[in-house]
């Protein structure tokens, strides 16, 4: 079945395409107004959709037919060849009507429950002459035009909506009939449509048992399917009714679109897909590439900007590109602002260094002297034997700690 299809293109981008496919079109609705279809990504049933026909009289094609129970009048049937054959050459528009189906013999406006029992015609209700699509399978033929469609495959108790459309990314054209009914008291003409589903192929059998009939844009089948000079069943408009041989794609979408009202681009967009904002999966793949553009930086901060200068973190790696990755977290591929010696220098600085540049002056305190107190013992070995956990003091003769503390700051902050 089809209980909810996509169709978010205005009557003149509908019209340039069908015309870039061929399909003649003389009239379209306005894009905007009261007459207006309604664009939807989610389009549901009793919303105004946009359907192409031939321009027939609201009676349908063929001559015209009076007879009782018809709903017109009660006069002998009677035909009009004369009529007929000044039709001249078929024209083609486009019309905005209602999705689902209310015959024309109906005397009221039905409620949205036996509205939403028309929304599809099953192919095989239209094999025998008889029913209540027998008059419109006739004379009233037409094409509902989406972008795809949507359904649900039951997983347990859950249902996965899932978008099927052209692979080729052109308009789907699915088969439909329409009618046209005026209500007791009312002389506004309602223009309804319902869409005819057949078996589902062997690409989407998977999903569900049904799928609309689609026939091939621009093909010898349309035009057969809407042509007005067939105005009696056949054989040959039955066999139009099958599983289609177009190339599709199907692919599970959000969830939101279970709900009638709602309306997103997203709805058509595979839940997968890096196009998808909404994607879970999407959102911490996002946060997990932030944290390793700032993984690197950090591993080289090392020197104090200049006064006055912004502050800049580097991301450098062997065998990638240079990029720079200013406080905002942009990237450009700018080359790198320093030196690699001056990097060098900075990584030298890095808190994991310090142990190692801290018994660097330890060493040096003992080999060579202060500016202003020559060493007293020149020759004599440097404590590269103590023990590191001895207790012995300082020597008097020695300089203090204090002049040992001034002694290591200075020599470490002159390397």
């Amino acid at each position: 079945m089809c209980g909810r299809y996509a169709l978010a293109l205005r009557p003149s981008q509908v019209r340039r395409y069908l015309q870039d496919e061929n399909m003649q079109v003389d009239e379209a609705p306005e894009d905007e107004g009261d007459g207006a279809p309604r664009q939807s990504y989610n389009f549901a049933p009793g919303y105004h959709g946009i359907v192409y026909r031939a321009d027939v009289p609201d009676y349908g094609a063929g001559p015209r037919r009076h007879k009782k129970g018809e709903g017109e009048s009660e006069e002998e049937a009677s035909t009009d060849a004369a009529a007929e054959e000044d039709q001249g050459e078929v024209r083609y528009k486009l019309q905005s009507m209602k999705w689902g189906l209310i015959p024309f013999w109906t005397k009221r406006n039905p409620d949205y429950g036996s509205m939403m029992k028309t929304i599809n015609c099953r192919d095989d209700s239209l094999i025998e002459n008889k029913g209540m699509w027998n008059t419109m399978k006739q004379r009233k033929r037409c094409i509902v035009v989406a972008q795809g469609f949507y359904e649900w495959l039951k997983k347990g108790k859950d249902k996965v909506p899932h978008y099927t459309k052209r692979k080729d990314g052109q308009l789907m054209c699915f088969a439909g009939l329409w009618d046209c009914v005026q209500y007791e008291g009312s002389d506004e003409n309602n223009y309804t449509y319902t869409i005819i589903t057949t078996d589902s192929n062997k690409q989407l059998k998977f999903l569900h048992d049904r799928m609309p009939v689609i026939l091939e844009n621009g093909s010898e089948d349309i035009k057969k399917w809407l042509d007005p000079k067939q105005y009696t069943w056949s054989k040959e408009l039955q066999s139009l009714l099958k599983p289609t041989d177009t190339e599709l794609e199907c692919y599970p979408v959000s969830k939101d679109v279970g709900k009638v009202g709602n309306n997103s681009p997203t709805f058509i967009i595979p839940v997968a897909s890096s196009e998808n904002k909404s994607n879970i999966a999407n959102f911490f793949a996002k946060g997990a590439a932030k944290a390793e553009s700032k993984t690197p930086a950090t591993e080289v901060k090392a020197e104090s900007p200049k006064k006055g200068e912004p502050v800049t973190q580097i991301k450098q790696q062997e065998g990638e590109d240079r990029k720079t990755i200013d406080h905002d977290g942009t990237e450009d591929n700018a080359p790198l602002p320093v030196p690699k010696e001056e990097v060098k220098q900075g990584i030298k600085r890095e808190l994991d260094d310090v142990p190692e540049t801290e018994e660097q002056p330890k060493k040096m305190s003992n080999t060579s002297a202060s500016p202003s107190k020559p060493s007293s013992s020149p020759t004599k070995p440097a404590r590269k034997t103590r023990s590191a956990t001895s207790n012995n003091t300082t020597s008097p003769s020695k300089p203090s700690g204090k002049e040992k503390g001034s002694q290591k700051i200075t020599n470490f902050f002159s390397k």
